[in-house]
């Protein structure tokens, strides 16, 4: 099969994905064969990009975001039949979906959405399982007094967490964004208030009425972040990490006794840890994109997968700059 795949871990100056033949892969008891219809492209890509070299010569096949129709079933899946339509976010210890097939665990997939197409579909997994495990899975009681703080609101999983916060909770959101553009996309997506990260953060919330927030979900530049959530926050809140930038000091946490979360998507299928709930909460995330309670935050299609159209997705997502998902179609 044709895939897209490199062997030495690289920066983008030197971009070295390019189109091959590789091994049909083959699957197991639980996985099913996927004809990869679309991809979405994630931040983890070029990070993984970066760092992972082949092993024994094997080629390395990122991507980690993908909607298609199953070809082959293992004998222990329960639940879905080949010609099924699935979306899914993936499996880090595996071979990517910048291919033309893709063996899956079972477990870890859903029945795509119905009312939309395979390319919006694949824009949706890893940054809904992201926000979705960051903040309604803590058991968090969210009220209409509830005060959520979205920072970095127009990424791809800000987009998310925005939604799913209004479409499953009765709490105020507020996120942060600092452009125009940004601004509108998050207010868009049902964010109550918009505030800017760069400027004094609780000088802003005061503003709009807000003394304090209940739980923050940080997506970006946490280590810039850390004491200003510890003046924002209300004591015993809770505030969700999700980035991996090295050591954060949350001293400042202590006098507030504020719970602290990390957030990898990829832990439960690195360590084999229920494994089906991810599956489960994709099921719920198609039936709240099916009931048109929430969209997908797909913001630019790059058309047809390339070498070309891959190393443009990997520049736009090192910039820093990209509003919503990028994705791409076979």
């Amino acid at each position: 099969m044709k895939a897209y795949a490199y062997h030495q871990g690289h920066e983008l100056n030197a971009f070295a994905i390019e189109a091959m033949e590789v091994a049909m892969p083959e699957i197991g008891e639980f996985d099913v064969l996927v004809k990869l219809k679309a991809i979405g492209l994630n931040p983890v890509d070029y990070k993984i990009r970066q760092t992972r070299s082949s092993e024994d010569n094997v080629p390395v096949i990122l991507g980690w975001d993908a909607s298609g129709s199953i070809e082959k079933i293992g004998n222990q899946v329960e639940n879905f039949e080949i010609g099924d339509e699935v979306f899914y976010a993936g499996d880090i210890t595996r071979a990517g979906s910048y291919a033309e097939y893709q063996a899956i665990d079972s477990r870890i997939i859903a029945l795509k959405p119905k009312h939309i197409s395979h390319v919006e579909a694949a824009a949706l997994p890893l940054t809904s399982l992201t926000a979705w495990e960051g903040i309604l899975d803590h058991n968090i009681n969210y009220t209409a007094d509830t005060h959520v703080l979205i920072i970095g609101g127009a990424g791809g999983v800000g987009s998310m967490a925005i939604q799913l916060i209004k479409a499953t909770t009765d709490a105020t959101v507020i996120t942060t964004a600092s452009r125009a553009d940004t601004i509108e996309w998050c207010e868009n997506l049902g964010a109550d208030h918009v505030i800017n990260h760069n400027q004094d953060m609780a000088a802003q919330l005061k503003d709009i009425g807000i003394d304090a927030v209940d739980v923050v979900f940080c997506t970006t530049n946490s280590e810039q972040h850390i004491d200003k959530l510890a003046e924002i926050m209300t004591p015993f809140g809770h505030v969700t990490f999700i980035q991996d930038n090295g050591a954060l000091d949350i001293a400042s946490f202590k006098f507030k006794s504020i719970t602290t979360h990390w957030e990898f998507m990829f832990s439960k299928s690195m360590f084999g840890h229920d494994l089906q709930s991810q599956g489960d909460i994709l099921a719920k995330v198609a039936q709240l994109i099916d009931s048109k309670k929430i969209r997908s935050t797909l913001n630019n299609n790059l058309g047809k997968v390339s070498c070309d159209a891959l190393k443009q997705g990997h520049s736009l997502l090192e910039s820093g700059k990209s509003i919503g998902k990028i994705a791409l179609e076979f």
